[in-house]
């Protein structure tokens, strides 16, 4: 079984037991997050299809960290007029461990 979820903005295919990177999310290491804006439920008999959320279902996570990516630089040229400048950024994220699925009644 699989859910389709929104979290920060952007969808993830999620199954339980997966490891997924979202933006970051605020709280300790261990701790429960609970996804309630779940778009879609696959892999039943019947897939379940919200409109365009299904209610009272919910995907249940486990924070394992957050952290910083790799660094990104960006640079700005202009030819000729001795312009230069090179910025870097590292964007943070959270990584999650799903738990289970819990389907609405």
């Amino acid at each position: 079984m699989y859910a389709v979820i929104e979290a920060k903005g952007k969808q993830y295919r999620v199954e339980p037991g997966d490891v997924i990177k979202t933006e970051r999310i605020e709280g300790e290491p261990g701790s429960k997050v609970v996804f309630d804006r779940v778009l879609f439920v696959g892999g039943t008999e019947n897939p379940l299809l919200g409109q365009p959320v299904l209610k009272g279902a919910v995907v249940e996570a486990t924070l394992l960290e957050t952290a910083k990516g790799p660094k990104i630089l960006v640079g700005k040229f202009k030819r000729r007029k001795k312009y230069r400048r090179k910025k870097g950024h590292r964007q943070w994220y959270s990584k999650l461990r799903i738990e289970s699925i819990v389907l609405p009644e």
